[in-house]
């Protein structure tokens, strides 16, 4: 065991947020077993994520955390007990009729797990995104150089997520048009016209998703084991007193490097300039990743700029809205003014801006 770069500290105390999170991942793992009135929604949270089994990420992730900790001198029998969890998470059986997608799920969650303890081995102390982020850009050059070196062909992972979307999305459809029908869904129907087409629309919607997906796999993965990282990385500091690195940071003080930007301006570029047209898989991909961690960068402006009462009187107006407006396009303008303020950020650092004099 390397020595310890720094003492044992208190555990992380506050258990609110990280439980809020707990709660939601193991909601989103649940997801095909939600009630069957919630069908739809079901299928939307199903076909959005690459790997519905979200504890596959977040244990693994732990158990790199532990070894980590272990290695910095934390407890050895907390290291024993992860590791163990995460054998038997791994080792569970996943869908019957999922084809590849068993092995392509396992294989990514024990591929990131392992970066993210090489990294937080090679590079002690750092704050926890650029630490995700070196583990996530590890992860993907091994995975990219080993179906180089098996001489596979890329678009199959498109094709293998595609056929496990489409499963998940008809599973959620069956169960929800059984719901529909023992309800009488006919009847709600013939009384609300609108209701009945706006339920359509959804299930043409959700048809269509499984292509884009599959073709967004690489940044929707690369999100979601960013989230299941900060997950691991929350619960492990309030279980262990060995500590990997500064705590995780309040939403309204979430920043980054600004020369990411670059990752925004080369997805744009693949997907508008002719000549870079082999490339806009690769820029589509680019876009959204980075685009999402501008909006998100957006979103702790908005609530920087927001104080408590402030922010409880924006939710209720988000809630006034939603049947006005619709989930879709709610979401879309709310993702678009956050990803704007976010972009916006790079260059007026919103939050540092010295205030205006006053009279």
């Amino acid at each position: 065991m390397g020595p310890a770069e720094r003492g044992p500290s208190a555990r992380e105390r506050g258990w609110g947020r990280t439980t809020v999170a707990l709660l939601a991942c193991l909601a989103v793992a649940a997801a095909p077993l939600w009630p069957a009135a919630a069908g739809l929604a079901a299928a939307f949270v199903r076909v959005v994520l690459p790997i519905e089994q979200t504890m596959l990420l977040v244990v693994p992730a732990l158990a790199a955390c532990a070894a980590v900790g272990w290695w910095r001198g934390g407890r050895l029998v907390l290291l024993l007990a992860w590791a163990a969890l995460a054998v038997w998470v791994v080792a569970a059986p996943l869908p019957a009729q999922a084809g590849s997608y068993p092995t392509l799920a396992r294989g990514w969650a024990l591929l990131v797990a392992a970066a993210f303890g090489i990294v937080g081995v090679v590079a002690p102390g750092r704050a926890f995104f650029p630490r995700a982020l070196s583990a996530l850009g590890l992860a993907f050059g091994v995975a990219l150089a080993a179906l180089l070196a098996a001489d596979r062909d890329p678009g199959r992972l498109a094709r293998v997520m595609a056929a496990e979307h489409g499963r998940r999305v008809e599973a959620s459809l069956a169960a929800w048009r059984r719901h529909a029908e023992a309800d009488g869904w006919q009847r709600i129907a013939a009384r609300s016209p609108e209701l009945a087409e706006r339920a359509e629309a959804t299930v043409s919607a959700l048809r269509a998703l499984p292509p884009v997906s599959a073709m967004l796999t690489p940044a929707l993965a690369a999100l979601e084991a960013l989230a299941a990282l900060a997950l691991a990385w929350s619960l492990y500091h309030r279980l262990s007193r060995a500590r990997l690195g500064p705590p995780l940071g309040a939403l309204r003080q979430f920043r980054f490097n600004d020369q990411l930007v670059w990752g925004v301006v080369a997805g744009a570029a693949m997907l508008l300039v002719p000549s870079l047209a082999p490339l806009r898989v690769v820029g589509a991909n680019l876009l959204a990743f980075f685009g999402a961690l501008y909006a998100l960068r957006g979103l702790g402006v908005l609530r920087w700029w927001a104080p408590e009462r402030w922010a409880a009187l924006a939710a209720l107006g988000v809630a006034l809205l939603l049947p006005v407006l619709g989930v879709a396009l709610l979401a879309a303008t709310l993702g678009v003014v956050a990803l704007l303020l976010g972009l916006g950020d790079t260059w007026q650092d919103w939050r540092n801006r010295p205030p205006r004099p006053t009279a």
